[in-house]
């Protein structure tokens, strides 16, 4: 009996695939393989980087306003006049030509060109928040899918274990060393792991379901081994000092605030006079004329100097000002939110560290526990149920220390998220980085064209 418990042992220690290493003779795929699937992959953050290059065109709309407006019309028709002696008809025909440009707007072109710049660094700042939340998502299911592996093992490992439980309890009932007490209480034991098992399996599929949806690939041969530990603020004051200067949810704030104050100066602009051109040519035609036909040109310059336009510009202005106001109390709000969530974060992280090491210790001494209970049933000093409480007691220990080593891996990923720090090139992922730049540049300057850079 004690060399089959050392087995079972054994293979309950191999189960816990949370280890900091991993043993396998086929390539495992790691987190970082993983994290870079996502990172490619990942239709939420290709929606995100979609709703980018859309909010890109925003700059050269605000740019239009200093370029000129040019149309054309052509018209053609006749007149038939009919009097007591003739009827007489007349065909014209016409072509016109004109074009207006700016040339003062009270500065609005360029406080709205950046207002769009400064929404648009807004947005980028938002896809990067979007990316941290795809990695953490996408590092949150892998874990996941080693822990539930993991304890899918122990829960086979746990049968087996209750099924050689029940033969020797049988063995002994048979030749009247036990009682049917003893067999009874051991086949309902096995009854309650094999319905943990079929629990685990299910919470496996899930994970397995959810990874698939996240990462975009089967999760096949997962490889336990992560250096999130490297990666993690050293102390908190780092974490704190980190997150003022790289959290993407403060950039963004900042850049809503600047953003409000140009939305200011485009509705002061309202107040301001207006200077433009104008210039049309056009050419005529009528038959039954004595000239052939008629060409005109003209060019005019007009300014134009609001006095009261109804009052609707004063109140733009006073709501204006109180975007730009509640743009700086959200800059606040999101400094104090990432300050809690760091603090929040760095306090999971630690707690996590130090129920490992508990864990640990509680898992070696219920494995010590077990083997003497083993021992002493064997001399008789021992019942069954005893024996079965004290396994019991080891899985439920062994699940904890599974439960924090995923809990551990997850909160670092948390705390770098929390940092600003969970991206690509912190995390060193072997994957081409999206330039959200290389779209606005190639669209700002952009005077005609439907077609999208990518020729869509």
């Amino acid at each position: 009996m004690q060399k089959k418990f050392r087995a079972m042992a054994a293979a309950l220690g191999v189960a816990a695939l949370m280890s900091t290493t991993a043993v396998t003779s086929v390539r495992a795929e790691s987190i970082q393989q993983a994290l870079a699937l996502a990172y490619a992959n990942n239709p939420s953050l290709n929606a995100a980087r979609a709703g980018l290059r859309g909010a890109d065109e925003s700059v050269p709309q605000a740019l239009a306003g200093w370029r000129p407006t040019v149309s054309a019309s052509a018209s053609a028709g006749g007149t038939r006049t009919e009097n007591s002696a003739t009827t007489t008809y007349q065909n014209n025909a016409s072509l016109s030509l004109s074009m207006s440009q700016a040339l003062f707007n009270g500065f609005k072109t360029v406080n709205s060109t950046k207002q769009a710049e400064a929404i648009i660094r807004a947005q980028r700042e938002s896809l990067i928040a979007t990316e941290q939340d795809v990695l953490l998502a996408a590092a949150q299911a892998y874990v996941d899918v080693i822990r539930d592996t993991a304890l899918v093992s122990l829960s086979r490992s746990d049968l087996e274990f209750l099924n050689e439980q029940v033969r020797a309890a049988d063995d002994r009932f048979d030749v009247g060393e036990g009682t049917r007490t003893d067999v009874s209480q051991a086949d309902a034991r096995r009854s309650s792991a094999q319905a943990s098992l079929n629990a685990s399996l299910a919470q496996l599929n899930a994970s397995r379901a959810i990874y698939r949806q996240i990462v975009g690939v089967e999760a096949n041969n997962l490889s336990a081994d992560t250096s999130i530990g490297i990666l993690v603020p050293k102390n908190l004051d780092a974490a704190l000092a980190t997150s003022e200067t790289s959290q993407p949810v403060i950039r963004q704030a900042v850049h809503l605030v600047d953003a409000g104050l140009y939305g200011v100066k485009v509705a002061e602009g309202t107040l301001m006079p207006t200077v433009s051109l104008s210039g049309s040519l056009s050419q005529s035609w009528a038959t039954n004329s004595s000239t052939d036909g008629t060409t005109s040109a003209s060019f005019s310059g007009r300014v134009s100097i609001p006095i009261y336009q109804g009052g609707s510009e004063y109140s733009a202005i006073r709501q204006a000002k109180e975007s730009l106001g509640q743009a700086r109390l959200q800059l606040d709000v999101a400094r104090d939110q990432v300050r809690a969530n760091v603090i929040s974060a760095w306090g999971n992280y630690q707690a996590a560290e130090a129920s490992i090491s508990a864990a640990q210790a509680a898992v070696q001494a219920q494995q010590l526990a077990l083997e003497g209970v083993l021992e002493e049933q064997r001399v008789g000093q021992r019942t069954t149920l005893d024996v079965l409480d004290a396994q019991r007691e080891l899985v439920s220990q062994r699940v904890s220390l599974v439960t924090a080593q995923r809990t551990r891996i997850v909160s670092g990923y948390q705390l770098l998220a929390a940092v600003g720090k969970l991206d690509a090139g912190t995390l060193g992922l072997n994957v081409k980085r999206y330039d959200p730049t290389e779209h606005y540049k190639a669209v700002r300057n952009k005077w005609f064209g439907v077609r999208t850079p990518d020729g869509r």
